[in-house]
């Protein structure tokens, strides 16, 4: 009976979130039910079929070795352009306990090789051929239109402003809903250069996090239409469209000089939100420790959205007296990104969650739905349609929230996966 507990308070869970997304409907009357629950049933299957079935899991084990091979290949390099602080030997002795890693130095660089291979094999038509399998499997079973499957499908692979480009001709026509549903999209899922971070981040945390990451991008992706269909429901006709290149280069080389210069700058860019999200953190709880201590530790931004995403967590499958532990991470995602919550996550003391709590958290953590992805959108989405830019500024809170619920869903169904054995 102990062993059932979980799974049934995790499909509790999965019910609440379904309902608070219905109650806060733009129009619950034209809700469409019916594909709310075939969303669940999809996402339910993905995560069974990859996670359950051999030779489907066999090859996402080959994705993982693969990526090990491309950390290896590129600790290579990074040892040769800076020396010691890119994982080379040290010019001198190291003290008992001492680490010599440097995460600006032997962990993102990771992201402008993977920019440019992905670059590569969008030129080579590799990434776009796997994009318009899925999309068509996203038309047929979630009824989407071709335009919102082909940027679903794409979001898998690319960050959530370019992926939209695969559908900018289409981009004006889409619906509120469906605008909406790109939105959400967006914030639920990853991107391939990000997902090598998060795997090297979280590598003494689950066994082959490469694996549990691409999965949770992938089954995301139906819960953020599922989700986004109940918030603002469907009311017109579907846009059509197809696939459309965004690239336009003369040639392999080409290619990768234009995604390690891609690459490059989201590098930098990481570097300064890292910087920038932490010291406003510590500012922060350096202010909260003047105010009295509470239960006998000082306040701090982790306590508070510890306490606020506590019942969240709870929602997801995870014991109570792991819960406040598991929404501290969740709300640093929210608010700060979750780069900094997959750090939390790996510097846990182990027996702080379960290994059952940690591959949850893995896939709840897993997407872009934070505070600056609100600007991040209003920036590249409103340069694709200035003339929608307003209603883009008007439903990006929304999707932050939509977003949230996509991934904890994915975590609450892997949640229940574990506990089925």
């Amino acid at each position: 009976m102990t062993s059932l507990m979980p799974i049934l308070q995790a499909i509790f869970g999965l019910s609440v979130f379904l309902f608070f997304s219905w109650l806060i409907s733009e129009n619950r009357k034209n809700v469409n039910l019916k594909f709310a629950f075939i969303g669940v049933f999809i996402q339910f299957t993905f995560a069974f079929l990859i996670m359950k079935v051999g030779i489907i899991n066999e090859a996402f084990l080959l994705v993982s070795k693969g990526i090990g091979a491309l950390k290896n290949a590129t600790c290579e390099a990074t040892r040769f352009v800076f020396g010691y602080l890119g994982g080379g030997e040290t010019p001198f002795s190291l003290c008992d306990g001492a680490s010599t890693f440097i995460f600006a130095f032997q962990a993102l660089p990771m992201l402008i090789v993977i920019s440019a291979i992905s670059m590569l094999l969008f030129h080579w038509r590799v990434l776009p051929f796997l994009v318009r399998g899925f999309s068509w499997a996203l038309q047929r079973t979630l009824n989407v239109g071709g335009a919102l499957g082909v940027c679903s499908a794409a979001k898998v692979f690319l960050g959530q402003t370019e992926a939209p480009l695969l559908i900018r001709p289409y981009f004006t026509k889409l619906s509120r809903s469906e605008l909406f549903s790109v939105m959400t999209a967006g914030m639920a899922t990853t991107s391939a250069s990000i997902m090598v971070i998060y795997s090297t981040i979280l590598e003494n945390t689950v066994a082959n996090p490469i694996s549990h990451i691409l999965t949770a991008s992938i089954i995301s992706i139906p819960a953020a239409i599922t989700i986004s269909r109940l918030m603002v429901p469907q009311e017109e006709t579907s846009s059509s469209g197809e696939l459309v290149n965004p690239y336009n280069f003369s040639g392999s080389m080409d290619a990768i000089s234009q995604g390690a210069s891609d690459g490059m700058k989201l590098y930098l860019n990481i570097i300064a939100m890292l910087i920038a999200t932490l010291a406003l953190v510590a500012l922060v709880n350096t202010i909260l420790e003047s105010l009295p201590n509470i239960a006998g530790s000082p306040i701090t931004l982790q306590r508070i959205f510890g306490f606020m995403m506590s019942p969240v967590t709870w929602l997801m499958g995870i014991s109570w007296n792991e819960a406040s532990i598991a929404g501290n991470l969740l709300g640093t995602k929210t608010v700060l990104n979750e780069v900094i919550a997959f750090i939390e996550l790996a510097a846990l003391p182990k027996e702080l969650l379960s290994k059952h709590s940690d591959l949850i958290m893995v896939y709840a953590l897993c997407g872009f739905a934070n505070l600056s992805s609100i600007g991040i959108q209003i920036g590249g989405l409103g340069t694709m349609a200035p003339e929608r830019r307003n209603e883009i500024i008007a439903l990006g809170f929304k999707a932050v929230i939509a977003g949230t619920l996509s991934s904890c869903m994915s975590g609450t169904i892997v949640g229940i996966l574990y506990w089925l054995g």
